[in-house]
C-alpha cells in the first residue's frame, strides 16, 4: 500500500499524500469538489497516519482542517485494496463537523 501521490473520487475531489514516513505519518493537501462554505473552495492542509501492513491493504486515517475557507474540520477512515486491474483502491468514510452558534444547535453539527 502506497498512498503517496494524487487520489481522486467519485464527486471529482483529489487529494495529495506528499510522502509516508517509516512510521505511517503522511501530509498533504485536500482539493474538495464540493462545499457548503460561502467562501471560494481552497486547497486544505491534511495530515495522517497509516497502518503499514504486509498484504498491501493498508488502514489509515486522516484530518483535513478547512481553514482557509470554511469553520470545519473533517476525518476519513479507510484501507486499500488492490483492484482487479493490478491498480489501488481506497474507500473511506467520513465525518465533517462544522462550527455552531451554540451548544442547542450541537445536534445539526456533524454530517
Amino acid at each position: 500500500c502506497n498512498l503517496t501521490g494524487w487520489w481522486e473520487n467519485d464527486l471529482g475531489s483529489r487529494m495529495q499524500v506528499f510522502k509516508v514516513g517509516k512510521d505511517g505519518t503522511f501530509s498533504g493537501e485536500y482539493h474538495t469538489a464540493v462545499s457548503s462554505a460561502k467562501k471560494p473552495i481552497q486547497p486544505s492542509p491534511l495530515t495522517g497516519s497509516q497502518h503499514l501492513d504486509e498484504d498491501g491493504q493498508c488502514t489509515f486515517g486522516f484530518t483535513v482542517n478547512w481553514k482557509k475557507f470554511s469553520d470545519s474540520t473533517a476525518v476519513f477512515v479507510g484501507q486499500s485494496f488492490s483492484g482487479d486491474d493490478g491498480k489501488e483502491v481506497l474507500h473511506t468514510s467520513w465525518l465533517l463537523r462544522e462550527k455552531v452558534d451554540s451548544e442547542t444547535d450541537d445536534w445539526k453539527a456533524t454530517r
